[in-house]
C-alpha cells in the first residue's frame, strides 16, 4: 500500500541572529494560511503534523493544524542543517502511520525529497516559501518515492479569485 508525505517549507520569515528564534512576516502568514487552506481539501484525515522546533516552522505548522484538525508533533531532527538520512530513517520506523505533513526548512526539504526521489540529496528541488512537495511510495527510502505534485502558494487559486 502506497504511503503519503507532504514536506512543506516554512512561510516567509524575517531577519534574526538567532537562527532558531526567527518569525514570520506577514507575508509568511498569508503564504502559510494559503497553503494550509489548500491543504485541507487533500484527503489528509488522521494526518500527522510533524514540525520543526524552530519558531517560523512552528508558526506554519499552526495553520495547517488548525486547517487539517490535526495536532502538531515537533520533530527535532528536522532542523535546517540536520542530515536528511536520519529524517528517512524516522519515517521508515512509522510502520503503518500516515499521511504525514513535514514542516521543516531549506535545504532540509530539498535535500530530503531529493534523495527520496532522486536517490541523492543533491539533487533537491529548491522550494519558495510555504511550497509543498507531495510524495508517495511503497517505502521511504532513497529513490523509491514518487513526486505526484509541488505546490507553491502562487500557484493555488479558489474560484473567486480573478487572473
Amino acid at each position: 500500500m502506497s504511503k503519503r508525505l507532504l514536506i512543506m517549507r516554512h512561510g516567509e520569515a524575517g531577519p534574526g541572529s538567532v537562527d532558531a528564534e526567527r518569525t514570520l512576516t506577514v507575508r509568511g502568514h498569508a503564504e502559510a494560511a494559503r497553503m494550509a487552506d489548500w491543504l485541507q481539501y487533500q484527503e489528509l484525515a488522521q494526518a500527522r503534523i510533524l514540525a520543526s522546533p524552530y519558531r517560523r516552522a512552528q508558526q506554519t505548522a499552526v495553520h495547517v493544524a488548525a486547517s487539517l484538525g490535526c495536532e502538531i508533533q515537533t520533530l527535532g531532527i528536522v532542523t535546517p542543517d540536520d542530515p536528511p538520512e536520519a529524517v528517512i530513517d524516522w519515517l521508515l520506523e512509522q510502520t503503518g502511520r500516515g499521511p504525514f505533513v513535514l514542516v521543516s526548512h531549506m535545504p532540509l526539504v530539498g535535500a530530503v525529497t531529493g534523495l527520496l526521489v532522486e536517490g541523492r540529496s543533491d539533487r533537491g528541488l529548491g522550494f519558495p516559501t510555504a511550497a509543498v512537495a507531495e510524495l508517495e511510495a511503497e517505502v521511504w527510502a532513497a529513490g523509491c518515492a514518487r513526486l505526484l505534485r509541488f505546490m507553491a502558494p502562487n500557484d493555488v487559486t479558489w474560484p473567486d479569485e480573478r487572473p
